[in-house]
């Protein structure tokens, strides 16, 4: 009896058949989804490493504690600044990286 190998796909490959190719409306929704739950999961991870409710680390930032719920549940979009104070807050470093895809940028 011969044995039938799996083909496997790569997360890119599966991701462009079930949601979409990159730059269609469908996919730019989804990988923002995607970044606001990695982004709202760190801020999760950082409160429980140091030991703080929700409630504390609104107190900290100056928020209710919904609305640090809300974050780490990526339920709103937070303003830059709050989030800047959250990781403040949590005496976290955080980077940014901008990447300009397809695109020439010149400076005259």
């Amino acid at each position: 009896m011969k044995k039938q190998g799996l083909k496997t796909y790569s997360l890119d490959e599966v991701t462009d058949k079930h949601i979409g190719k990159r730059g269609t409306p469908k996919r730019e929704a989804f990988e923002h989804e995607l970044r606001l739950d990695l982004l709202g999961e760190a801020i999760r991870q950082a409160r429980l490493a140091r030991n703080l409710t929700q409630e504390e680390l609104g107190r900290l930032v100056g928020v209710q504690k919904a609305q640090i719920s809300k974050l780490e549940n990526s339920l709103t979009d937070a303003r830059f600044e709050t989030i800047l104070k959250v990781f403040k807050a949590l005496n976290a470093r955080i980077n940014f990286n901008v990447e300009l895809l397809n695109q020439t940028v010149k400076i005259v």
